[in-house]
């Protein structure tokens, strides 16, 4: 069995600001840890460092048994194997969660076979027939028999018809469920999860819920789903965010008694530091009175230096741990009055995904679709996030990201006035890459005006960015980068708002946040979402079932199984 233990790491930003501070933790045998904390508290850093991606820049890490690593943003992986511009296969992302053998002798074996490809002489056919040897002997053809019982389990269908496939052509659900099978069924005895269930639909986050609680491996895990916490979770591990840095601080039972737990420990650190500052007051009056006396007094100067000396030394010891800052995010989305009937959709049918449908949603609904992974969710808000089958010119998506293409027949019409504005289920926004969040702001676009530093920096500030402003995009935590899209939507003038899984990197204040901020949305939201709390609020409920069809029903529906279609 394996372990991880960290202790008195340290990490601070490339701009000099100290992100994690002090941090201990131990993750035993066969131990379920689960590391919570607001978002760019330092959680995927710190398990960037266990993972030894980043060096810590004070403190260590020492671990034990092989290490399996799934990093939070299922579109990174692969990439490292990927040929070129184009989008890793089925098999470029089952050989990035290999051991570290199988991933130097895959890399190899694919520069071999490309080499004979393009070259064909006896040096690299050479090359190729070592290849291929190498591939055997570090256990690569029964690393191909467990990949084909994966994408059997994940996608329905063997390794072989599936490991030339584009990681495009599956959703951000298939491509994790397909990723923790391997992970789980590896060698690895030491697992790092970064946010395993996002994406997963209902059904999957039980089935990752069972798995976990079933293996022996060792879990250090990232989540803000509270069920699966609570049923997954031995022990909770909190980073608490602070001038000087994140702190570490560990509940030794589950999720279930964190909040009271939390709430304890909150009250004794606010009464120890109460206790202090009495203590502080009390050494510095005795320190003032003997420095009064001594001035006309001589014989009352050892006094005054001995009450000098132990003022300095509890100065010196510091005040007990503070509290940490509580995060409060404040979004202010606007929207605008549109057409009565925002959207309508008539024999609507995305090719191969789901029969044709009628739809009309009214201005002010919110929607909620629902489904398995791979039922076109997401394709269908990508398609009216593109402005309908047929868009308007004043209809394009607000946003830097424009909609990739969505093959469908029918017709998806968006009202007058209606301005969809789509929040992407990766994140990703090529257009923001390397500026920090305040040029982002301050320079604005088409659709949103620019905005001076100081407004700007008021703008990040409610979205708890202010710290984060000069950070490049890329740099920021899965949660940062999913505030600050709502942002920009908030200042971008939508008024049809199009959610791909809005809470999926969202902590739980951010989550709520969300939650009344959508509240007072004068617009029409839709939102595909598998977080069942988040899902408790909306007012209509589109399914999109296993079987293709489409059907709305009067509450969520969580039980639909695998599509069923040709894969």
């Amino acid at each position: 069995m394996g372990h991880v233990d960290v202790a008195a790491v340290g990490y601070t930003l490339p701009d000099g600001r100290p992100l994690l501070r002090d941090i201990g933790l131990r993750v035993g045998d066969g131990a379920r840890v689960a590391l919570v904390g607001p978002n760019g508290s330092g959680k995927t850093t710190l398990l960037r460092i266990v993972a030894d991606e980043l060096r810590p820049h004070e403190g260590s890490v020492s671990r034990s048994g092989g290490l399996g690593v799934m990093p939070q943003l299922i579109g990174t992986m692969g990439r490292e194997v990927g040929a070129g511009d184009e989008p890793p296969t089925v098999r470029d992302l089952l050989v990035s969660v290999a051991p570290a053998r199988i991933r130097a002798a895959a890399r190899a074996l694919d520069a071999a076979e490309l080499a004979v490809m393009t070259v064909d002489d006896e040096p690299a056919q050479l090359a190729y027939a070592q290849a291929l040897a190498d591939w055997a002997d570090v256990g690569g053809y029964g690393q191909e028999t467990l990949w084909d019982v994966c994408t059997v389990a994940a996608l329905g269908i063997p390794f072989e018809r599936a490991q030339w496939r584009g990681t495009d052509t599956l959703s951000g659900g298939e491509q994790k469920r397909l990723a923790l099978e391997a992970l789980l069924r590896g060698p690895e005895e030491v697992l790092l999860l970064d946010e395993p269930d996002n994406y997963l639909d209902v059904p999957g986050k039980r089935w990752l819920e069972e798995q976990l609680r079933a293996s022996p491996k060792t879990v250090l895990l990232v989540s803000h789903d509270r069920e699966l916490l609570a049923r997954a979770a031995t022990r909770v591990a909190t980073l608490e965010p602070g001038a000087a840095g994140s702190t570490l601080w560990v509940h030794p039972g589950s999720f279930a008694t964190w909040h009271e737990a939390r709430a304890e420990r909150t009250a004794r650190l606010e009464e120890a530091r109460r206790r202090w500052d009495e203590e502080h007051a009390s050494l510095r009056a005795l320190m003032l009175r003997y420095k009064a006396k001594a001035a006309y007094n001589a014989d009352m100067a050892s006094q005054y230096q001995a009450a000098q000396t132990r003022l300095r030394r509890f100065e010196e010891a510091g005040p007990p741990e503070a509290v940490s800052h509580e995060q409060r995010v404040r979004m202010r989305l606007r929207g605008g009055r549109t057409a009565k009937r925002a959207v309508v959709c008539e024999g609507l049918e995305l090719t191969g995904l789901m029969q044709p449908f009628d739809l009309e949603v009214w201005y002010g609904d919110r929607v909620a679709v629902l489904g398995s992974n791979g039922s076109g969710k997401s394709h269908l808000l990508r398609l009216l996030a593109a402005g309908g089958s047929d868009p308007e010119p004043g209809q394009r998506p607000v946003g830097d990201v424009v909609p990739a293409p969505v093959r469908h027949t029918g017709v998806a019409r968006l009202g007058a006035r209606v301005r969809p504005g789509w929040f992407a289920q990766t994140h990703d926004h090529p257009a923001l890459r390397g500026r920090t969040l305040l040029e982002i702001l301050h320079r604005g676009d088409e659709h949103r005006r620019g905005m001076p530093r100081e407004e700007a920096a008021r703008a990040l500030d409610r979205y708890e960015l202010a710290r984060a402003g000069e950070q490049r995009f890329e740099s920021l935590s899965g949660g940062q980068q999913a505030r600050l899209q709502i942002l920009l939507l908030e200042l971008s003038g939508a008024t049809l708002l199009l959610l791909d899984e809005p809470t999926d990197n969202l902590d739980l204040h951010s989550a709520e946040a969300l939650q009344e901020g959508l509240d007072a949305f004068e617009g029409t939201v839709l939102a595909v979402t598998h977080d069942r709390w988040f899902a408790a609020s909306f007012d209509r409920f589109l399914v999109l079932a296993a079987d293709g069809r489409v059907r709305e029903t009067d509450g969520p529906v969580w039980d639909e199984g695998r599509v069923a279609r040709a894969r």
